[in-house]
């Protein structure tokens, strides 16, 4: 069974489908789709993708028809050309085409940020740099986004608050100096302390009251050099803040460890999948 950390895939269909269902029910096909009806349908994909979400795809068919026969045709995280047929399924008319919406959706938005995440990695191949996402992630569907960045080949930065200290500017502003704030994050024995600096002279400060990690925001490829430079491998070091396609590799030249890229999860197009009758 598929499954993964802090998430409840059970309650996620059940919740998806309810929205879709709503006080009525598929009016649709309880009008048109004989009860007794069977459907073998293809979904394929239409553009050349990374795959991710077929585990949950599968998830709601079943939850709609226990009994539903389902052949899953190529693995998460795989690289495939527009024309690849992606899961074969048969089984109750009216069940999976109601279900059907819901588990493309999930697909097509899976996969799409999985295929922008490939092109990042792709993009800094070799430079030894590790690409990162961020919590810039849709209300609830944090982890199944993060889940494919993991299948494009990115790492996960933090989850939530709750897994590392990061300190950004609101942070620093409030607590008086990027030092006071990193020492009471120090003090307060959380072991991970990502701290947000915008200068190269707020380096030493923030290494010096204890950040294990430093988030260098918005500098531009001469500035990240020389941080990463003073930096000496003190600390890890993180470029963050408008980082585009056409302008990461550059960013990953400078010898960072990791680049965070939000529009990872922000801004990746669906990817084009449908389903489709199989033929006879």
């Amino acid at each position: 069974m598929f499954t993964l950390d802090h998430f409840d895939l059970a309650a996620f269909v059940a919740a998806t489908l309810a929205e879709d269902l709503g006080p009525g029910g598929d009016v649709t096909s309880a009008a048109v789709i004989p009860a007794e009806a069977r459907f073998d349908g293809v979904m394929d994909s239409r553009d050349a993708i990374v795959v991710a979400g077929l585990p949950l795809a599968e998830a709601f068919f079943r939850h709609l028809d226990p009994d539903v026969r389902i052949e899953t045709l190529v693995a998460e995280g795989a690289v495939v050309p527009a024309g690849t047929d992606l899961m074969r399924l048969s089984g109750k008319a009216r069940a999976l085409l109601t279900a059907e919406r819901s588990a493309l959706n999930t697909v097509q938005h899976l996969s799409g940020i999985a295929t922008m995440t490939r092109q990042y990695v792709d993009a800094i191949a070799g430079t030894g740099a590790t690409l990162l996402d961020t919590r810039k992630t849709l209300p609830g569907l944090r982890v199944i986004e993060k889940y494919a960045t993991r299948m494009g080949g990115a790492t996960n930065h933090r989850m939530g608050l709750w897994d590392a200290a990061m300190i950004k500017d609101n942070h620093v502003a409030v607590a008086g100096s990027v030092e006071a704030a990193t020492a009471r994050a120090v003090a307060a024995g959380i072991p991970r302390i990502i701290v947000e600096v915008d200068r190269v002279d707020q380096i030493e400060p923030a290494i010096g009251a204890g950040a294990t990690h430093l988030l260098l925001d918005n500098m531009a490829p001469p500035i990240l050099r020389e941080a990463v430079a003073l930096v000496a491998g003190r600390a890890a070091t993180e470029a963050s803040g408008g980082v585009r396609l056409d302008t990461i590799r550059a960013i990953a030249e400078t010898g960072v460890d990791f680049i965070s890229v939000g529009r990872l999860t922000q801004s990746a197009p669906a990817a084009d999948i449908g389903l489709d009758l199989a033929p006879a």
